[in-house]
């Protein structure tokens, strides 16, 4: 297990973030844990990369002097699996909001489901979600949102490497997604049930892949503070 020095001097800590936490409280449990570990007043952390409370998996960590490699693991690559409900909308393109509008579904088919992935294929212009952390006017775009505020989102450039559908039992389809940086898969579900002259929300998101990171390698924020704690070594 790694020792005070490996933390100060830097680590990538590959962590599976649960279901329901915020990627700041996956970091700030590793923070306590590593503090309270070696008795540190403080320590640099940070993630590469926020998760959507709603969303599990691959959260990379960096301490100490690594913190330093932030900006290069955001650029990278990363994959994501889930689930879009078809036939509804909702305020936030996922669950954290009820649904506000149905659609029909009954002229969709296998086929049409899978054709529609290919307009999404490439560089493609994308409106991030009314609910996310962008600011604008130096407020986070879900506070205006929540205050029930129109905003104007700008659309930015963001690439599908590619885009997989691996499951249909409608409503529900399961995807995989490769994408670059700055890509909300929230943004992609809206889309692609308006692409089916439907509706369509995120249900289920889970980041597999950033880079050559793989989720099958992390572990989760307890069972990294109990290892922590059953390793004697200072």
């Amino acid at each position: 297990m790694n020792t005070k020095e490996d933390f100060l001097n830097g680590q990538i800590l590959l962590i599976d973030k649960p279901l329901e936490w915020t990627s700041f409280q996956a970091v700030n449990a590793l923070k306590w844990a590593i503090r309270k570990k070696f008795s540190l007043k403080k320590i640099k952390i940070g993630h590469a990369g926020t998760l959507d409370p709603l969303a599990t998996g691959l959260l990379i960590i960096c301490t100490g002097k690594f913190t330093k490699k932030i900006p290069e693991l955001q650029g990278q690559v990363k994959e994501y699996t889930g689930t879009f409900t078809l036939g509804a909308t909702t305020p936030s393109y996922d669950l954290e909001t009820e649904v506000n509008e149905t659609f029909p579904t009954e002229h969709i088919t296998d086929a049409s489901i899978k054709e529609v992935t290919t307009q999404f294929l490439g560089e493609i212009d994308q409106v991030p979600p009314i609910f996310s952390a962008l600011k604008k006017d130096g407020k986070r775009l879900y506070e205006l949102a929540r205050e029930g505020k129109q905003v104007e989102i700008k659309s930015r450039k963001i690439e599908i490497l590619e885009f997989e559908i691996t499951r249909i039992d409608l409503p529900e389809v399961d995807f995989r997604v490769v994408c670059s940086k700055g890509t909300y898969i929230r943004s992609l579900a809206h889309d692609f049930g308006k692409a089916l002259g439907s509706g369509a929300y995120l249900s289920e998101l889970r980041r597999t892949k950033i880079g050559d990171f793989n989720v099958n390698n992390a572990t989760s924020p307890n069972d990294f503070k109990e290892k922590l704690e059953v390793n004697a070594s200072t």
